[in-house]
């Protein structure tokens, strides 16, 4: 099976949407986010959502779709890429699908097992995880260790999801885990997947000075204003990297300064955790954000391959 599907990977900051938007008019392709914070509305400078005017250059799907306080998982996503995929293919356009989370590019690549996490236990494990990845991933061990000896102790998405699906269904992981589609690589779409990366250095940098421009374009007017219309501090979009740090600035928890700090720390942390996933994926092709130009030979190149 041809590749129909293209997908731009790789740690915040790095110039993925400027990619996207670049090959899209050189492809006649379209972008589709796989970003988890950009499905939200409002929530513009600190997701570092595409510009109004990339926006307008080529269609962009699967950004603004939801309010703040509406949830929103993997198995969602996975419903809707579907539908924008198959109408961009009907109408003879290259998907280019474009973000940072990892799972979500995973699950529209070979579909989720069907268990469905309660938010409460997802919530409470999450803040475990935060507190004490080590112990979680002892207690790992001792319901699971069969999958636990398969993986890192210091994954805290495996180990996290693991532990999810335990606590809902009773069941060990892995046995979810050897009967799913997803676990086994039966693909029920064939992405070329395009990686970009930077020297760690050059990365965090990037990053830095990218919050900093987010401060000066009104990220705190961004929050201020969706605190002022009612959405509670506590909702699952203001607990990402930020968000939280800004709120509670404006709550006079902390100052300015400390805030950006942690923020910074925190983005940087992120993008390691990114880079951690996706070079585990065994079929991404990995550039730098500079090599555009190579990037669209190496992809049309492919192209023709598949429309041979």
């Amino acid at each position: 099976m041809g590749y129909d599907i293209l997908a731009i990977c790789g740690p915040t900051g790095v110039g993925k949407s400027e990619l996207a938007v670049y090959l899209a008019k050189e492809l006649n392709g379209e972008v589709v986010n796989f970003d988890s914070l950009q499905f939200y509305k409002e929530l513009d400078i600190g997701t570092a959502k595409p510009s109004e005017e990339d926006k307008k250059t080529v269609p962009h799907h699967l950004y603004d779709i939801l309010r703040p306080d509406e949830e929103f998982n993997a198995a969602r996503f996975v419903e809707l890429a579907d539908e924008v995929v198959k109408d961009l293919l009907a109408r003879g356009k290259l998907p280019i699908l474009v973000g940072g989370t990892g799972l979500y590019l995973r699950a529209f690549e070979y579909g989720l097992f069907p268990v469905e996490v309660p938010e409460e236990i997802r919530e409470a494990i999450r803040k475990r995880a935060e507190r004490d990845l080590k112990g979680l991933y002892q207690e790992l061990l001792q319901r699971d260790p069969k999958y636990a000896k398969k993986i890192s102790p210091n994954d805290r998405v495996r180990i996290t999801r693991a532990l999810e699906v335990i606590y809902a269904t009773g069941k060990p992981f892995s046995d979810f885990h050897e009967e799913n589609p997803f676990f086994r690589k039966r693909k029920r779409h064939s992405i070329l997947k395009i990686g970009l990366t930077l020297p760690r250095k050059e990365l965090y940098l990037r990053i830095n000075q990218r919050v900093l421009k987010m401060i000066e374009a009104g990220w705190i007017e961004e929050v201020k204003e969706l605190l002022s219309k009612g959405y509670s501090s506590e909702l699952k979009p203001f607990k990402a990297i930020g968000y939280k740090y800004l709120i509670e600035y404006l709550e006079g928890k902390m100052s300015l300064e400390r805030a950006i700090a942690l923020i910074q720390r925190d983005t940087r942390r992120y993008a390691k955790r990114q880079l951690t996933w996706f070079k585990k994926e065994k079929d991404i092709h990995w550039f730098s954000p500079y090599q555009k130009e190579e990037v669209l030979k190496f992809v049309k190149e492919r192209l023709e391959r598949w429309k041979a």
